[in-house]
């Protein structure tokens, strides 16, 4: 006990920095697919794919057929995407929060079927599957 109220500071670091190395995987919500699940979706059909990354890293390389919506114009832009509504939404982006971030904006716009790419548009490459420019 004589430990712990003589460290209390140290431990109060220790603590909160756990916490903040923690935030990122607890605050990922909604689902989330490995490349493979992905590409057993987009087999199966009856998906769209919306890339929520800058145009110029959707330039540079997009997973095939995909729909370019930045993350910063996602909630002007929603009327694009209604007709969608009955497929699922496969959202990809640079990383994993801000596909979240899309993802999250999309379930209050009504979109029931709503996948994130888990690891971006890089774990797509690094699985060896194409990319379009």
């Amino acid at each position: 006990m004589k430990f712990f109220i003589d460290n209390i500071f140290l431990i109060a670091i220790v603590l909160i920095s756990g916490g903040a190395l923690l935030w990122p995987a607890l605050t990922v919500r909604g689902k989330r697919g490995t490349p493979q699940d992905i590409t057993m979706l987009i087999n199966r059909g009856k998906t769209t794919i919306l890339d929520v990354r800058d145009a110029k890293d959707y330039a540079d390389g997009h997973l095939p057929d995909a729909k370019n919506i930045p993350l910063a114009e996602l909630d002007k832009r929603l009327p694009e995407l209604d007709k969608f509504k009955s497929r699922s939404l496969i959202v990809v982006g640079k990383s994993d929060a801000r596909a979240s971030a899309a993802a999250a904006k999309l379930g209050k716009a009504g979109f029931a079927d709503v996948v994130n790419l888990e690891g971006g548009v890089a774990a797509w490459q690094k699985a060896g599957l194409p990319l379009a420019k």
